[in-house]
Parts: C-alpha cells; sequence; structure tokens
C-alpha cells in the first residue's frame, strides 16, 4: 500500500497512514472491509460501502496523516529549492516578447489572423 487507501470494488478506503509502505492483507465481506498488516494487526475497519466510485476515510487516520505531513515539514531543511550543480552558467540571447508573436504570427508583421 503506498497512498493511505484500499480499492474494494470501486471504492477506496483509508488505512492507517503508518501503514504505508507496507504490505496489507484486505479482508472483506458484504458488511465490512478490515485490513491488516503483518502479524495481523488492524489498521483499518470499515463499513462496506455498495456505492459506486466513493471514498470511505475515517477521521482518525485523516487526523494522523495531517499531523505525520506537519512533521515531516517540520523535518525538512527550510527553503523549499535544492541546489543542483548543473556546471558553469550560460548568458542566453533575450527578446522583446513581441517577437515572438511576429513570429507566430499574432500582431503585424506575421500573417494575419482570423
Amino acid at each position: 500500500m503506498d497512498r493511505g487507501y484500499v480499492r474494494v470494488d470501486t471504492c477506496d478506503y483509508s488505512v492507517d497512514p503508518a501503514a504505508i509502505g507496507h504490505h496489507v492483507t484486505v479482508l472483506c465481506d458484504n458488511e465490512k472491509v478490515i485490513v491488516l498488516v503483518a502479524g495481523g494487526e488492524i489498521v483499518a475497519e470499515h463499513a462496506r460501502c455498495w456505492a459506486r466510485h466513493q471514498t470511505i476515510t475515517d477521521p482518525q487516520h485523516a487526523e494522523t496523516g495531517r499531523l505525520m505531513r506537519a512533521e515531516h515539514h517540520r523535518q525538512r531543511p527550510s527553503g523549499h529549492m535544492r541546489s543542483v550543480d548543473s556546471g558553469p552558467l550560460v548568458e542566453v540571447e533575450q527578446r522583446e516578447l513581441g517577437s515572438y508573436d511576429r513570429l507566430f504570427t499574432v500582431i503585424d508583421g506575421g500573417k494575419e489572423v482570423g
């Protein structure tokens, strides 16, 4: 499981975010969907939904996910940019934007549109 939900028929059921990245076993019958991790620990239990294309989210799973994302963001180094060594910088030619309009025949100097 890699996104926090398992799919049964056409419906998605939330799973405890701590189980993300682990193999899970999904058990279901006409009334319940139960998700287990190795060792048999239950990481989700939902009433079975028979409507099509629904997403069923346990509020506790949503809150746990929110807390885990907040913790992840606190642990990231400040700033969202990362440095990449791309070699020496090269100066490139800069054109007036209108030259592209003329090139693509949007304004005078090119083919009339319309």
